[in-house]
């Protein structure tokens, strides 16, 4: 089977669960992974709409599209708007990993409490469940939680701590939500340890690559064999 889906990561421990994830899905489906770690770190010091960064990125969506993939996701939620207005020319689908994720939450309650380790995070995941909402038609009221000390376990490489940390701040929050927003990849476990909230918790993984793998699967039977 040619490549048809790629994947474009900030983090290098996102390659096997992204690949686990497609592979659940559609186990001989042929992947890519790009990790380019610098540009999360860059986005933090200078900002989404710096011009430079918004360049590098679509350089790298179409690095991640160069084997022939007709999907490239962003699993970063901080550069995904960016990578989402890639110009690809049709050459392949640029997609956000977290859009399912927002549509969904939309759908559940007004009150949509978007919770991140990154303050970077924020801003963009909030824009994408306003503008999920206004699609839909609904109106939503997103608050937003950052979990400051939350990182810095993530990147000393303790997940353990990272989702405990994480966990702790959004029970104490959540009697304020109707449902909650795990606005980066990296927080997807957390789903598991607050699963006894009477409310929905949404990652952005499972929904956004199921998305990713069915319109690959729709591209590849549109193509010539």
């Amino acid at each position: 089977m040619q490549e048809a889906l790629a994947f474009l990561h900030t983090a290098q421990s996102h390659v096997p669960t992204f690949e686990q994830l497609v592979r659940a899905n559609a186990p001989g489906l042929r992947v890519r992974h790009l990790v380019r770690e610098e540009l999360l770190a860059d986005a933090r010091i200078t900002g989404v709409n710096d011009a430079g960064l918004v360049a590098r990125v679509h350089e790298a969506m179409h690095e991640a599209a160069s084997g022939g993939a007709k999907v490239v996701v962003c699993t970063c939620s901080t550069i995904g708007a960016i990578a989402q207005r890639t110009p690809t020319g049709d050459a392949f689908r640029a997609l956000r990993i977290d859009r399912a994720m927002a549509d969904q939450a939309v759908r559940t309650g007004p009150r949509v409490l978007i919770a991140a380790a990154l303050e970077s995070t924020l801003a963009p995941t909030q824009a994408l469940v306003l503008s999920a909402a206004e699609e839909a038609g609904v109106a939503v009221r997103p608050a937003l939680l950052f979990v400051e000390d939350a990182w810095p376990h993530f990147e000393a490489g303790d997940n353990a701590r990272y989702i405990g940390t994480l966990a702790s701040s959004i029970r104490a929050a959540s009697a304020e939500a109707d449902v909650i927003v795990l606005a980066q990849a990296s927080m997807a476990p957390v789903a598991d340890a607050l699963a006894d909230l009477p409310i929905d918790v949404l990652s952005s993984p499972a929904p956004g690559t199921a998305h990713a793998v069915a319109l690959a699967l729709a591209a590849l039977s549109l193509s010539p064999t």
